[in-house]
């Protein structure tokens, strides 16, 4: 038998078998199935987000991130993030480390936690060593002891429930001290 023949036979077997793996799915799969069991790290980010009307709606930095695709988890060290509102920054955010669950639906702060909320009055300070963010939502919530500096009151707080689309914060067991204009 010619090698020529052998050569196409080879060929014409290797394209019908890609053919049938192409298109009976295994291949997207093998391909959507390791993706899914990989995890990625990454050091010193720079992020920029923009809303959907191309605004700007987020800027970030962080010195190390891991994030588990199959988990939909991830870990960041050294978070420093700022929240734009009609291009101006609204709230800062700063921690030691921030934990992202469901794709960054919930997003966890921990180690000397600073949220800063930008106001017409002034800076609002939110000092605590944990607080739960739900980023897509903008609310924040924490049963940690946080402490809050506005331009008119310091306080101390046994919790807070803070939604930053509407400006309302709900404190528990406060002590504190006020000083009104």
């Amino acid at each position: 038998m010619d090698t020529k023949v052998l050569y196409v036979t080879a060929v014409l077997i290797a394209a019908v078998s890609g053919g049938y793996y192409y298109y009976s799915g295994k291949g997207k799969k093998l391909d959507a199935d390791s993706a899914q069991s990989m995890t990625y790290s990454a050091e010193g980010i720079h992020v920029v987000q923009t809303d959907e009307k191309g605004n700007l709606y987020l800027r970030a930095t962080v010195d190390h991130l891991e994030q588990d695709l199959r988990k939909q988890t991830s870990k960041v060290t050294n978070l420093n993030a700022s929240m734009y509102e009609n291009n101006q920054v609204n709230s800062t955010f700063y921690a030691k480390q921030a934990n992202g669950y469901e794709d960054n639906q919930k997003v966890i702060l921990t180690g000397q936690v600073k949220a800063t909320k930008m106001g017409e009055q002034g800076e609002m300070v939110f000092l605590t060593d944990e607080l739960t963010g739900y980023p897509k939502r903008r609310v924040l919530e924490t049963t940690h002891e946080v402490t809050v500096t506005a331009p008119n009151a310091s306080f101390i707080s046994q919790g807070l429930n803070a939604d930053l689309n509407t400006g309302e914060y709900e404190f528990s067991h406060i002590r504190g001290k006020y000083v009104p204009n």
